[in-house]
């Protein structure tokens, strides 16, 4: 693919925001791609270099003839774009390709059910009403509605060998949620505490989520139309894999808390302004302290210790049916005194990883004392027998 062509791709999507590669699978070479909204508009315009792009990622998948476009919004939501000049591809013009739609909500509503939310939880908690009230918030529908979108992407590529691309309206809300949930479900690098920094980074950062605008960081120029919970959303959803597979991560939730603690603080740069381009023209690398410097020189405040290396090598695919989806309520509730942990669980998690360490530095002295048991000897020499006198 030429660059005057890919000038031509992108001019074709949504704010010039391309197709682009999030994850390659080391077998079959299925891959997740993102991107955003085709321009098509009521005239119904078509791109010739946008459906030769697209032909060319599926042809990078020899075990597939055939790729999948995830657009994650309501069908309704796709076609009444088209009024405002977007979108969603025809399978008519993309041959081999087959549109699904995730009907996942837009921003404002997320942002109206989080706030339900909120007074649910605050200040007081109704107990006689509290899973009605919990019910007609339909946070947990919302989460159930994105872990059930990323566990079907992820179904594509592991199990049909399929490539997906994935987008919403301009590719940078549930666009990152749709490809880094995939990422942390089929590859076992992701649920590390480096990977998971690394996913962050790559998928949302640098690929450009508005975190300034989406979470306001106190700045007035931002309104509040703009706001909307969709990391929070991300990391809750992050939480409910969690809990399904308590071994396959070396995470605990605290990190997940200590993210969105920071999220909201503002103490470190990593989640200031609104993409790469506005961070280099701040300097914040320079100016300010990244949480990753924090996480990683505190490893074991975030380490868990039920955590099997073995898991690395699984995919994940969680049940999203919306009996498995639970509130998080130690992070939405955790500074209610009537729903507050009163287990100091991340001192008996320290102690479990220390009680871990003996164990194994038990288990290699044990190993060291077999193998030098099962060391052959050098064979002895029989000492000389002396003749005796008859």
């Amino acid at each position: 693919m030429t660059d005057a062509k890919l000038q031509q791709v992108a001019a074709f999507r949504s704010r010039g925001r391309l197709t682009v590669l999030s994850w390659l699978h080391p077998e079959s070479q299925a891959s997740i791609t993102r991107c955003a909204q085709p321009l098509v508009g009521l005239s119904a315009k078509r791109s010739k270099e946008d459906e030769d792009y697209v032909q060319l990622i599926m042809d990078v998948n020899a075990q597939s003839h055939k790729i999948y476009i995830m657009d994650a919004r309501p069908s309704v939501n796709a076609v009444a774009n088209k009024a405002k000049g977007g979108g969603c591809e025809s399978e008519e013009c993309y041959k081999n390709a087959e549109v699904q739609f995730l009907d996942i909500a837009n921003i404002h509503v997320m942002r109206e059910s989080l706030r339900k939310l909120q007074e649910v939880c605050y200040p007081n908690i109704d107990n006689i009403h509290w899973m009605s009230n919990l019910e007609n918030t339909r946070w947990l529908e919302h989460v159930r509605c994105v872990l059930s979108g990323a566990a079907r992407i992820t179904d594509k590529i592991e199990n049909h060998k399929t490539s997906v691309i994935v987008h919403c309206s301009d590719g940078w809300d549930r666009t990152a949620q749709l490809t880094s949930l995939p990422m942390l479900m089929l590859d076992g690098y992701y649920r590390t505490i480096k990977g998971f920094a690394v996913l962050i980074e790559k998928e949302w950062l640098s690929y450009g989520h508005k975190f300034a605008q989406r979470v306001g960081h106190g700045d007035d120029r931002h309104q509040d139309s703009d706001r909307s919970p969709v990391f929070l959303q991300f990391i809750d959803c992050v939480w409910q894999v969690m809990r399904q597979f308590p071994h396959a991560f070396e995470f605990t939730q605290n990190l997940l808390l200590l993210v969105l603690d920071h999220l909201y603080s503002c103490l470190f740069g990593t989640f200031l302004y609104n993409s790469e381009h506005e961070r280099a023209e701040a300097d914040v690398k320079n100016k300010t302290v990244s949480l990753w410097s924090q996480v990683l020189s505190h490893l074991p405040d975030y380490q868990n210790p039920l955590y099997n290396p073995s898991t690395r090598h699984h995919v994940l695919l969680p049940l999203t049916s919306i009996r498995h989806i639970r509130l998080w309520d130690t992070y939405y509730c955790r500074w209610n005194p009537a729903m507050r942990n009163q287990e100091a669980v991340h001192q008996r998690y320290r102690e479990l990883l220390h009680l871990r360490e003996q164990l194994d530095e038990r288990i290699a002295d044990l190993r060291a004392g077999r193998a030098a048991r099962q060391i052959p000897q050098p064979p002895t020499t029989p000492a000389p027998t002396i003749p005796t006198a008859v």
